[in-house]
């Protein structure tokens, strides 16, 4: 198990994590940002561990990340941040104005509810095998464009350094990870996607999302390909 400081510190919680998880991805961004110290426990998707009888007592549906703070036990990715927004909001991750607030809502949405899902473990195994293996790309690319596609015109009078203006919120903490995932797994023509891909380049300075990526966590395998 690994610690991971953040800026500033507070009581210890847990994150169940898998370095490639882009739903992991996003809580690790929130408490970066947030400045709040954890303990990273790895879950290895690949081996099968989410499905462990002690993992399933914590999330029955078998999915990473899970927090955990005391008592508290915390799945989904979403309610992982609100909840950590509630708790911790001396850095929120949701405007103060209504407007880009629902705004910065709808974006994460987009990304947790019509790319993320499509794009899991479980469904492009199932492709694999119900329908062919080679579908399993570009059915993740079809589905990614798509999502891009809405994000660039919902964000275009919006956006400013990020993407509801000039402050990193929670759309911010969703949207990077899905276009890391992209860029990555994926090989999606960014080119198509101007707006996504100037958020990308802001994100990239950031130390709190930089510290968040894949690649530098205590389970990234040294051939970054598991």
């Amino acid at each position: 198990m690994a610690s991971v400081k953040g800026e500033e510190s507070s009581s210890k919680l847990k994150l169940y994590s898998y370095w490639r998880s882009s739903c992991s991805y996003r809580v690790r961004i929130a408490l970066n940002l947030k400045g709040i110290s954890y303990d990273y426990v790895p879950v290895n998707l690949v081996q099968g561990q989410q499905f462990t009888p002690e993992f399933l007592q914590l999330n029955p549906i078998g999915y990473v990340p899970v927090l955990v703070d005391g008592d508290i036990v915390i799945s989904d990715s979403f309610a992982i941040l609100l909840y950590l927004e509630d708790k911790y909001p001396e850095r929120p991750l949701l405007p103060s104005d209504l407007q880009k607030r629902a705004i910065s809502i709808q974006a994460a949405n987009i990304v947790s509810s019509s790319i993320q899902p499509l794009q899991n473990l479980a469904v492009l195994k199932y492709i694999g095998e119900k329908v062919s293996p080679d579908e399993r790309v570009p059915w993740v690319q079809f589905h990614i464009q798509k999502g891009f596609t809405a994000l660039e015109k919902l964000l275009t009078d919006h956006a400013g350094r990020y993407a509801v203006g000039d402050e990193v919120s929670l759309a911010d903490a969703f949207i990077e990870p899905q276009i890391h995932a992209a860029i990555k797994r994926f090989n999606v023509d960014m080119t198509k996607f101007p707006l996504l891909s100037r958020l990308h380049e802001a994100y990239n300075e950031l130390p709190a999302f930089q510290n968040a990526m894949p690649e530098v966590q205590p389970d990234t395998p040294s051939s970054a390909s598991q």
